[in-house]
């Protein structure tokens, strides 16, 4: 089953890679133009251009000698910066993988607790407030919540830096906090409903009938009830990562945080295709090795999708 799930994925990536080259054609403009960038064109520098990218060969040949340079890490030089592409990404990547890490943990630590809450006191004041909050983070716009944080917490009371990465360690932080906050809120409003309907299917289970006739206390069926509805909390919370995929664009850029997310917008913007093209790509690459997690997760959470897999080989 894992086996075939990887072969899945790269064939995914397969198709997106070369959904991905495709870009460098489909972007309005020439093609050599958008090349070139800011720089003068010349014939000189033209016939540098249509040599590096190989534009004189056929497009199977470009494709093939573009793929061979992910494959080995050499994802060529970002028009605007005027450096290697990979070290473009690997100078954004940690305050983007900092970003997301502690938006997850937030919501989860959050979400989590609240949802579980929710479900044991079903249609009471607390499960309320928590179907309020989650229709909020649902439906609010991540910059919408990001400059109401700003305006309360880092203007109307300063607790909180306005903009900017900080300068490594507890400033960091200190500078992630709002906008890890404003990630949290849309992902922790799916985390809530997630958990709630998980806890309700297994507290109407027939084991916890059973469990409470047995005369056990409500934190322990509670918590029986809470291992069995791990499986769909977890794979389900792992699947709804890809939500901080589009999140972090706007949180970075409303922060002004110096991340991928403000990368790819001003790539975007100056259509310095090398550095959209690898990011795009990388980003597809993430939501795929995080969908086979889940899936490994929920294969590692129940016990009988092991013993069928045991049966079937």
């Amino acid at each position: 089953m894992v086996a075939v799930r990887v072969l899945g994925v790269l064939g995914v990536l397969w198709v997106l890679s070369m959904v991905v080259f495709a870009m460098m054609y489909l972007a309005p403009g020439d093609l050599v133009k958008n090349l070139l960038g800011n720089r003068p064109s010349t014939p000189e520098a033209i016939a540098a251009v249509r040599e590096q990218y190989r534009l004189d060969d056929s497009v199977v040949e470009q494709y093939l000698h573009w793929l061979g340079g992910v494959l080995t890490g050499d994802l060529g030089q970002s028009i605007r910066l005027q450096v290697p592409v990979i070290d473009a990404i690997g100078d954004r990547l940690p305050l983007t993988a900092a970003l997301s890490a502690l938006a997850f943990l937030i919501a989860v630590a959050v979400a989590v607790p609240l949802g579980v809450r929710s479900a044991v006191k079903a249609g009471g004041w607390l499960d309320r407030i928590g179907g309020a909050l989650a229709v909020l983070g649902l439906s609010a716009p991540t910059f919408a919540v990001g400059l109401v944080l700003l305006y309360l917490f880092a203007y109307y009371v300063p607790i909180f830096p306005i903009y900017g990465g900080g300068d490594g360690g507890l400033d960091t932080l200190r500078h992630l906090v709002l906008p890890a906050v404003t990630l949290a809120l849309g992902l922790g409003a799916i985390i809530v409903k997630l958990t709630r309907t998980a806890m309700l299917r297994e507290l109407e289970s027939d084991y916890v009938t059973f469990a409470r006739a047995r005369g056990l206390s409500p934190r322990v069926v509670n918590r029986l009830a809470l291992r069995n509805a791990a499986i769909p909390i977890v794979t389900g919370a792992s699947l709804v990562l890809t939500f901080l995929v589009g999140g972090t664009v706007l949180a970075e850029t409303t922060f002004a945080l110096p991340g991928l997310g403000t990368l790819l917008q001003d790539s975007v913007l100056f259509k310095d295709l090398p550095v959209v093209q690898s990011l795009t790509l990388f980003v597809a690459a993430v939501i795929a090795v995080i969908a086979l997690l889940a899936d490994v997760a929920y294969l590692l959470l129940d016990p009988r999708v092991r013993r069928q897999m045991g049966a079937a080989s």
